[in-house]
């Protein structure tokens, strides 16, 4: 239709009878949720329209919808249907919501009072004029005004612009009387995921069975039964819309018992991951609930002690640098097939257990990881050691002024002394961020040039024993 002709029509638009569709006409319904608060929902329903013009009230839409982006359209007769006009009506209908509504309004006010003889009471109705409902009821009846309601209020009806629920009022032209199955699109916010892992190390830690889940939470104000769920993992840029949202529904989740579920399909998406659940599923109204995502077994793992230098050890005299240093415990893994593994890994939070020799499992830390393609590392810091300690100590310092192109020359040589109270030995590797341009001159372990600015030293501590690492290094900055 010719935009001249499209607003000529707007009047007769409104005026049009109004057709209701909820939950009970939904036909199919699929839910992509991103992962930045942020969801494409897509609910298909089958609905008699007539021919011509109507008003169609799409009950039970999320209560976080992007109205501007909502989109309608007829899935079994496009010919000659148009949407002129689309209102989001998101005040919904309380008590207190009503009262304001009939500021400047009759109300009926009916309360009780005893009968002449004494016995019992009967009802008096009184009609009132509501005249402002700010911290608290004025009503003005015919004698009197009164700060707070005597009795019951009876309105006549329920204005138009309060719904039950939220609801997208659209105005649209329909080329055909019929039963019609409707697609509404629209991006909404309230609805979230995340992926939790869970990683059960072996005895001997060697390997370890990681189980992955999806965490979704729905605080969109609205239901979603059976709905095809697909998740994007991935950095989608979006325009963010400085403008405050007229109403926030958002609840606070209360946890729902985990599900268990096959693993989900994996695609790739552009420049990002799709995960398919390959079941319908139900996203209850403030609801957090978990679906499985992956499981693997038996995947080859490496744990590594370290000790984490300070580039700023190397520019004066310090001596004795603490009587203790903390040495941290990492897990790493590769994320491959020949590793068991090999699926993109959401970002999110990896949960380590070990059992005891009881055969209980124990929590032994966590740490988070972004996305994980295939084929890439997956370095876990679990937390510090308490039987593998280190002592370092500054045991000899030089300033040799300015050399040449240089502006400070420093010599400085240094004692690490390593213990470990386990029963088995442990190797400890020691990066040193070495700053400028750097020289190892003397060392009592062999070392290797880890990146432009760092040496990293690997020292086996024998079993219940010490071990001892001392360098000189000269940096020219």
């Amino acid at each position: 239709m010719r935009p001249a002709l499209l607003l000529a029509a707007l009047p007769s638009l409104l005026a049009a009878q109004e057709a209701v569709t909820t939950l009970k006409d939904q036909k199919a319904l699929a839910i992509t949720i991103y992962n930045d608060n942020l969801a494409l929902v897509k609910d298909t329903r089958e609905v008699r329209l007539a021919k011509g013009e109507s008003r169609l009230a799409f009950q039970e839409v999320s209560a976080q919808i992007r109205p501007e982006t909502a989109l309608l359209r007829s899935l079994t007769h496009p010919k000659d249907f148009w949407v002129a006009e689309q209102n989001f009506d998101f005040d919904l209908l309380t008590p207190q919501k009503l009262l304001e509504k009939y500021v400047g309004e009759k109300v009926t006010v009916v309360r009780s009072v005893p009968n002449e003889s004494g016995a019992g009471a009967k009802e008096v109705r009184e009609e009132a004029t509501v005249l402002a409902t700010n911290n608290g009821t004025v009503l003005q009846f015919a004698d009197r005004i009164e700060t707070s309601a005597p009795g019951r209020l009876i309105f006549p009806k329920v204005p138009g612009t309060l719904r039950a629920r939220p609801t997208l009022v659209i105005s649209l032209n329909s080329g055909a009387d019929r039963d019609q199955k409707l697609e509404l699109s629209y991006l909404t916010g309230g609805l979230s995921w995340r992926a939790d892992y869970v990683a059960n190390l072996s005895a001997d830690e060697k390997t370890l069975d990681l189980s992955g889940w999806v965490t979704l939470t729905n605080q969109s104000g609205a239901a979603y039964p059976n709905a095809t769920l697909q998740l994007v993992a991935g950095d989608v840029n979006r325009v963010i819309d400085k403008l405050p949202r007229a109403r926030d529904f958002e609840k606070m989740a209360r946890l729902a018992p985990g599900v268990a579920a096959p693993k989900m399909a994996e695609e790739s998406l552009f420049d990002y991951h799709l995960y398919t659940l390959d079941r319908p599923t139900t996203l209850a109204a403030s609801q957090t609930k978990q679906v499985a995502l992956l499981s693997a077994s038996g995947v080859p793992v490496r744990k590594e002690y370290l000790l984490q230098g300070q580039n700023h050890y190397y520019s004066g005299s310090y001596g004795d640098l603490g009587e203790k240093q903390k040495v941290g415990v990492f897990v790493e893994f590769d994320n491959k097939e020949s590793g068991r593994l090999g699926m993109p890994l959401p970002k999110g939070i990896i949960r380590v257990y070990k059992r005891d020799s009881e055969g209980r499992a124990q929590f032994v830390g966590e740490d988070g990881v972004d996305h994980t393609p295939k084929h890439e590392r997956v370095r876990l810091k679990l937390g510090d050691a308490f039987d593998v300690t280190a002592k370092r100590k500054q045991t000899d310092y030089k300033s040799l002024g300015k050399q040449g192109r240089f502006g400070f020359v420093h010599e400085s040589a240094f004692e690490i002394e390593l213990k470990n109270a386990k029963k088995e030995p442990a190797t400890v590797s020691l990066l040193e961020p070495l700053p400028g341009d750097w020289e190892v001159l003397q060392s009592s372990h062999p070392f290797t040039k880890e990146a432009a600015g760092t040496a990293r030293f690997k020292v086996t501590v024998p079993a219940e024993g010490s071990a001892k690492l001392t360098y000189r290094v000269r940096v020219r900055w």
